[in-house]
Parts: structure tokens; C-alpha cells; sequence
């Protein structure tokens, strides 16, 4: 296979996904979707069609397969680095006011909807079930890793470590996670009818969550960048997913495992990132930045990433 093959398979691969992003950010923009219509939406996929997604996804893998412990501890592990890395050079080179929303944009990306959707793209049923399973872990930890980075520079501010945790295990994923565990280990089986209904319900997932990303970025907020929002978003698109990906590589990730996590490390800065910056004080207009760059830049940075690596036949 030519390099023109693997770069046109690998455009087939992610510009479909982006494509709907930019969709999205097009229908606001000509006033057919709205704030209402995205608030309504991604309250669906959040707490019905995802969790639904991802709970089908998985009782149909092979859960020796999908649940593999050896890269949900290297997924841990490179978080925590990426964390400590992004909050180091935060210290050094950034404001203090602005260093919580700083490393927070640089390090927890949008793999709930973004990283899925690309890697249901590129491996199908594996990717949704592997980084179904690979979302828990990624709720649970950017989740208290932002609370504690912003916490530490917003004087007189502070959180409710049982309400955080209260709601972690509430949210809708890890609860479709946990359920889905003993129906793929037991191989319990639906009735044709409630599978086919599920999957109807479920499609709906990635195409409306992916028109919702688009509707939120905003280009205004772009206009009015910082240097600060361009660094942490090179950080996030460019930085970490080479040093990352790397880094699984040496220790001998390959095929579907080291290209699964390479979309949840490249994937842009999550949306959520802004609600909790605004939740606690801090700059929300500086996360707003970083969320529009990285939302997109993601569809040159991750398609090149992946054009990369297929061509080295890596993944």
C-alpha cells in the first residue's frame, strides 16, 4: 500500500467525524440550531444515548479483549505524567491567575465524544467497547485532577469532595460501564427486538453529540486570543500526544491498543473543562479559547497523527 492509499484511508477515517463538528459550528451560525436545541441534545447523549452506546458496545465484545487492565494502567499512568508535566510548565512560563485553567485545557481532552467516535471509526466494535471501558477511568480521573489543579489558584474557593464523588459514580457512563461488565462476562443475550431498538437509540449518539461540539465552539472567542490559550492548546494537540503515544510505543503497545490511545490523547480539550472553571472562578474565557482551538485544530493534528502512524505500521 502506497502512502496516497494510507493518507486517503486515513482521511475516510477522521474527516467524516470532524466533518459533522463543522456542521454543527455551520447550522449555528445560520441560526438553525440554537443554545436551547444544544443544552436539550447533549443532555440526551449524555445521559441516555452514550451511556446506551456504550453499554451495547460492550456486551458485545470479547471482554478478555476489550477489559485489558495492562493499558488502562498505562492510560493512568500517562495521565498522571501529562498532569504533572502541563502543571510544571504552567509554574514556570503562565500567569498564576490563569495556571489552574492553564493545565487543566492541556491535559483533560474530549475522549467521551470525540475520542469514541474516532475510534469507533477506525476499529469499530472494539473501539467503542475498549474505550467504553477506557472512559471510566477517564471520568474519574481528569474529573478530580482538574478540581485539584483549579482549586489551587482561586483563593477562598472550594469543592465538595463528596459531591465530586457522588457524582462520578452517578454519571450515567460509569453506571453503563459497571452494568455491562457481568452481562459480557455471563454472555447474557437480549431478545433481536430490544437489541435492534437500542441500536436504533444509540445511533444517535456520535452524529448529535459531534453537531453539539461544533455548536458550542466560538470563533469570537478565537478572535480574542492569548498567547497563554495557543500554548496550552499546543500542549494538548501536539506536546502530549507525541510524548504520550510514545512513550506506549516503547513499551509495546501496537495495533488497535497504541491507536486507541492515541485519540484519547489527542483528543481536544473537553467541553466540561469550561463548566468547571466557571463553577469555580476562574478564567472562563481563557477556557473557552483553549476548547475552540483544540476543537479546531483536532481534525489537521489527529488526522496527520494517525497518517503517521498507519504509515509506520504502528496501528
Amino acid at each position: 500500500m502506497t502512502l496516497l492509499d494510507i493518507f486517503r484511508q486515513t482521511l475516510e477515517t477522521t474527516l467524516p467525524v470532524f466533518a459533522m463538528v463543522f456542521i454543527g459550528l455551520g447550522l449555528r451560525r445560520v441560526g438553525w440550531i440554537n443554545g436551547e436545541f444544544v443544552n436539550t441534545a447533549s443532555a440526551l447523549v449524555f445521559k441516555a444515548t452514550l451511556p446506551t452506546l456504550v453499554f451495547l458496545s460492550i456486551i458485545r465484545a470479547d471482554l478478555e479483549t476489550a477489559l485489558n487492565v495492562h493499558l488502562l494502567g498505562f492510560f493512568l499512568a500517562a495521565t498522571l505524567a501529562s498532569f504533572a508535566l502541563v502543571w510544571g510548565w504552567a509554574v514556570w512560563r503562565v500567569p498564576r491567575e490563569d495556571r489552574g485553567v492553564y493545565a487543566q485545557g492541556a491535559f483533560r481532552g474530549n475522549c467521551g465524544i470525540v475520542g469514541l467516535a474516532l475510534a469507533a471509526s477506525l476499529y469499530g466494535d472494539y473501539g467503542l467497547s475498549a474505550g467504553g471501558i477506557l472512559l471510566g477511568l477517564v471520568i474519574i480521573s481528569y474529573n478530580a485532577l482538574s478540581v485539584v489543579v483549579l482549586l489551587a489558584y482561586q483563593p477562598g474557593k472550594s469543592a465538595s469532595w463528596r459531591r465530586i464523588l457522588r457524582d462520578i459514580v452517578r454519571n450515567p457512563l460509569i453506571i453503563s460501564v459497571i452494568l455491562a461488565i457481568p452481562f459480557a462476562w455471563w454472555e447474557v443475550s437480549f431478545p433481536t427486538w430490544v437489541m435492534i431498538s437500542g441500536d436504533y437509540f444509540a445511533s444517535l449518539t456520535l452524529p448529535l453529540a459531534l453537531l453539539c461540539i461544533g455548536a458550542t465552539v466560538s470563533l469570537s472567542a478565537i478572535r480574542s486570543d492569548s498567547r497563554v490559550a495557543i500554548s496550552s492548546s499546543l500542549m494538548k494537540m501536539v506536546t502530549l500526544p507525541a510524548l504520550c503515544t510514545g512513550a506506549a510505543w516503547l513499551s509495546g503497545f501496537r495495533g488497535a491498543e497504541l491507536g486507541l490511545m492515541f485519540l484519547f490523547f489527542a483528543s481536544p480539550t473537553a467541553a466540561a473543562s469550561f463548566v468547571m472553571v466557571k463553577a469555580l472562578g476562574g478564567n472562563d474565557r481563557l477556557a473557552a479559547n483553549i476548547i475552540a482551538l483544540t476543537t479546531l485544530t483536532a481534525s489537521v493534528t489527529i488526522t496527520l497523527g494517525v497518517f503517521l502512524l498507519r504509515s509506520q505500521g504502528i496501528i
